[in-house]
């Protein structure tokens, strides 16, 4: 049985029954448009805002929020006990969320909890704050300024135009997506110049002009006009292009409109949109008189020298672009068909998302991670540098931008209040009452929109400069030499790097030894082997989840101290070689709004000699519990200690961490020999994975094997970590895999077991991940068993519908033969025709109290309660259930009294006939 209990402060509860064992449980009002479903694992039912519902045979979880939820970027996500559950698919109304149950483990569905980058939706900040969060955080220090300023404008006039062609067809979409570009260039230029490329993220798509709605639809209803979020980065541009750049900002509102149920968001769909601009403007380079005015008006492009710009979804939009440039998708998901004829040298990723944690190893990267952001909040663009450590060769650099008291939308003026021609908003939710200390506005570290927009610009110039123009004095701005570029400020803006002139480093990823501290997991339902502990208050970009619960082989050094002087040690498998490396290159961090956190660095060579390399200091971060703070410094010694002290620097045995603070916390995420320069990069011939996803028809009997598609394409051999996922439970199993291309080196197999009864659709899930010498492409498939059973007849039958009053009505709900899942039915209180209605009178008090969460004043009939419905549910494997309404005595003579019970779908339509429950007047 389940056990009922109050579910809302207000009239709102939940309809529990019994199956047939002997116990019963009461049935409740319950509002038609949310209400609580008992979960599939019978020890609980569900959570304010939460259903299941049966929509001609069709079942799904529901969620709906109780104010509307802003589209953005992030993936709203439903996760119960700790772990996924699957995404849902928003309802127009932009508060309601349904997952259909054939995509959705149900074994247990304790602890629901809405998530969208690892923010809680359903439920209300309660004023809460981490100890360490001030009532008003300070701003970093001032850094020294860089010997160049990329931010100034270059010395070409710009010209603007547009262009539109024929829209395309994206496999798995129904509506085709625009070709639209807003092209900003330099007038006048000489030469055939360098080409940067925007692409905008998942945004509203359609907006009436003069009101306050927008939608995501696509196409946009004949009254409204798109979003031209594509419009949004022309003050980037025009930097740009007075430096001598030709850009273009593409639209991506149809796939923005489409990519709610594809299994990568989008990724796939906007790599094709990116690659199929950039086609049309190697057709235009071929033969310019052919091109539309505006590009006409450009100078010559350089498809050669090409830097790929992307905003959110756009940035994971770009980065497959990029990698699809490289090593090419299988045919049948892609939307390009043409050959590449351009050359990408880098990307900018502005607040990204990276659902599949598949970073492109041999490509620059620069990733901006906004400090207030809203929308992408856990920072997940921060794969975009962790990801690829020790993946390929290791020359590409790739830079994390931490801009303190920057949001997400402010990037793009289209979705910035006061500058967009649709309604726009800030994505960073303010609450007057509760001030967050760091990024409500007017605080010292938030940034305004302008100042905000001004440091994006000035570090998109900053990357096309170091990738595409190759001014290695730029890179001391972007790579964690503790460097600014003046036309940011006020912006405080932090950097750390991987690759480049990185050498060997100490991996905590890798077969390591740690003596004195802890080797800690990012992604562990243990908090003793989870590097952050829920409670800390706020989050690290460096650990932001992917899908499954627990990730193998992705880990740091956790540091805790007391006292002054508890080395931490550092032992990786075999000594590093750090010779003709200039320094040692750490990426430390410590928790939030602390300061003053000194550490002596000391290294150690295989024969025991030891050198004290120097004692670095590291602040931590602005943060408060609402920011994903938790981001490591990188701090540098020198190695010239170690070169005095005669150590063998070919054979560095351990790495030393010695406090000489009084206590603290502090969190290695890795050490590198350093070398300053920016070497040349050259794309690795790797192999790439794709996993595919294969539909089948369960069956009536037996047991049937099926293969998991999975592609591998490409040159070479390389290693990945599969994870299958049970499709009861979602726990996952994992291992390492060598891949090569061809057949059989990804050798997944999922058994299907055939039946007669009805049940939802099984998706046995299967992850991939790079490890080392490999891409990944399509990082999530398996195989759907489609459930092919009918659904059983419901009826509604009286056990006890005539009763005295101090005793239950009693109706059975049965089904025409048993289910292997929960079968649910609407029941909605109504009067009967002229006869007079059981009241809030006539039930117990104590029950409306519990299930109602207080007691109506007056007599109020039943069926006039403000969610006269009762939910009623079959469980599995049974074929009917018992609903009841205790009925209480009294010493008042009455009337026999009346209630009525019409079972309706989920629209409210009528269902059948109205059952009667009779309650007479005890003796």
């Amino acid at each position: 049985m389940i056990r009922a209990r109050r579910v809302w402060a207000t009239a709102i509860a939940v309809l529990t029954v019994a199956g047939v064992s002997p116990a019963v449980a009461y049935a409740q009002p319950q509002p038609p448009d949310v209400r609580p479903a008992a979960a599939a694992n019978d020890q609980n039912d569900l959570p304010p805002g939460w259903r299941i519902t049966n929509t001609d045979g069709e079942h799904a979880l529901e969620w709906r929020s109780p104010r509307p939820v802003p589209m953005g970027d992030a993936r709203v996500e439903f996760h119960a006990d700790g772990k996924l559950v699957g995404v849902p698919e928003p309802e127009k109304d932009g508060r309601t969320f349904r997952l259909p149950l054939d995509n959705a483990r149900t074994a247990d569905l304790a602890d629901l909890q809405v998530l969208a980058a690892g923010r809680r939706l359903d439920q209300q900040a309660d004023g809460a704050r981490d100890r360490r969060s001030p009532s008003a955080a300070k701003p970093p220090a001032k850094l020294p300024a860089g010997s160049v300023d990329p931010g100034k404008p270059g010395t070409y006039r710009t010209v603007t135009g547009e262009y539109a062609l024929a829209p395309v067809r994206l496999p798995g979409f129904s509506a085709p997506v625009e070709m639209r570009g807003v092209v900003v260039a330099p007038k006048d230029a000489k030469g055939k110049r360098p080409v940067a490329l925007f692409l905008h993220g998942r945004h509203a798509t359609c907006y009436v002009p003069g009101g306050e709605d927008v939608n995501i639809d696509w196409p946009c209803a004949k009254d409204a006009k798109p979003i031209p979020s594509h419009r949004g980065y022309l003050r980037d541009q025009e930097l740009l292009a007075s430096q001598g750049y030709v850009t273009v900002s593409i639209s991506a509102n149809g796939i923005n409109g489409q990519d709610a149920g594809a299994d990568d968001a989008g990724a796939q769909a906007r790599s094709s949109l990116v690659r199929s601009h950039l086609g049309r403007w190697a057709d235009w380079a071929a033969k310019p008189s052919t091109a539309p005015a505006a590009v006409r008006k450009a100078p010559g492009t350089d498809l050669s020298r090409v830097l790929l710009v992307g905003h959110s979804r756009g940035g994971e939009g770009v980065n497959r672009a990029a990698m699809d440039s490289l090593y090419p998708p299988p045919p049948a998901q892609d939307g390009y068909r043409g050959k590449v004829r351009w050359h990408i040298r880098g990307t900018v990723l502005i607040g990204p998302t990276i659902f599949g944690q598949n970073p492109v190893p041999d490509v620059p990267s620069l990733t901006i991670l906004p400090g207030c952001d809203g929308d992408v909040s856990d920072l997940q663009g921060q794969v975009y540098a962790d990801g690829t450590r020790g993946v390929s060769r290791g020359k590409a650099l790739h830079s994390a931008v931490y801009m303190v008291g920057a949001n997400h939308n402010y990037f793009n003026s289209e979705w910035t209040p006061g500058q967009a021609q649709a309604p726009a908003d800030d994505d960073f939710w303010h609450d007057p009452e509760k001030p967050d200390p760091v990024c409500s506005p007017g605080t010292a570290t938030r940034l305004t929109a302008d100042q905000q927009h001004r440091a994006g610009a000035t570090y998109i110039a900053a990357a096309a400069r170091l990738f595409v123009a190759g001014d290695d004095r730029v890179r001391e701005l972007v790579d964690g030499s503790g460097r600014r570029a003046p036309s940011a400020d006020p912006a405080r803006v932090l950097t750390h790097a991987v690759g480049a002139n990185r050498g060997a480093g100490f991996l905590p990823d890798g077969s390591v030894k740690v003596t004195g501290g802890r080797l800690c997991s990012a992604i562990d339902p243990d908090p003793k082997t989870a590097c952050l502990d829920s409670a800390a208050g706020g989050a690290s970009p460096h650990f932001a989840s992917w899908q499954p619960e627990k990730e193998t082989g992705r880990r740091a050094v956790a540091l805790r101290w007391s006292a002054p002087g508890s080395a931490v040690t550092v032992r990786p498998e075999k000594p590093l070689s750090v010779k003709n490396a200039k320094s040692l290159a750490l990426r430390v961090f410590v928790p939030p709004n602390s300061t003053g956190t000194q550490l002596d660095v000391s290294v150690t060579d295989a024969s025991g000699k030891r050198a004290n390399l120097g004692r670095v200091q590291v602040d931590g971060l602005p943060g408060s519990d609402r920011t994903s703070s938790y981001w490591a410094r990188e701090v540098r010694v020198p190695l010239t200690a170690a070169t005095r002290a005669g150590l063998d620097l070919r054979n560095i045995a351990s790495l030393e961490l010695t406090p000489r603070t009084r206590s603290g916390q502090a969190w290695l995420m890795d050490a590198w020999a350093w070398s300053p320069g920016t070497p040349a990069v050259k794309e690795a011939a790797l192999p790439r994975v794709d996993i595919g996803r294969l539909k089948v028809k369960e069956g009536d009997s037996g047991v049937r094997t099926y293969q998991v598609p999975v592609r591998v394409s490409g040159k070479g051999s390389g290693t990945v970590r599969l994870y299958v996922l049970d499709p009861a439970t979602g726990k996952a199993k994992d291992r390492l895999v060598t891949v090569r291309p061809g057949g059989g080196s990804v050798d997944v197999k999922v058994q299907v077991k055939g039946n007669k009864r009805y049940a939802w659709d099984v998706s046995h899930d299967v992850l991939v991940k790079a490890v080392r010498g490999t891409v990944v492409g399509s990082h999530a498939g398996g195989v759907l068993a489609e459930n092919d059973d009918p659904m059983p007849e419901i009826t509604v039958k009286p056990v006890a519908d005539k009763v005295t009053e101090g005793q239950p009505l009693k109706w059975q709900i049965s089904l025409s033969a048993p289910a292997d899942v929960e079968i649910t039915k609407i029941l909605q209180i109504v009067p009967v025709p002229g006869r007079p209605e059981l009241s809030t009178k006539d039930v117990d008090r104590q029950w409306l109290l519990d299930m109602l969460g207080e007691v109506p004043d007056g007599e109020v009939p039943l069926s006039k309660l403000e969610y006269a419905y009762l939910w009623a549910a079959v469980p599995a494997g049974k074929t009917s259930a018992e609903v009841l309404v205790p009925t209480v005595g009294d010493q008042v003579a009455e009337q026999t009294e009346y209630v009525g019970l019409q079972a309706t779908d989920e629209e409210g339509k009528p269902q059948g006939p109205v059952v009667t429950g009779t309650v007479l007047d005890a003796p």
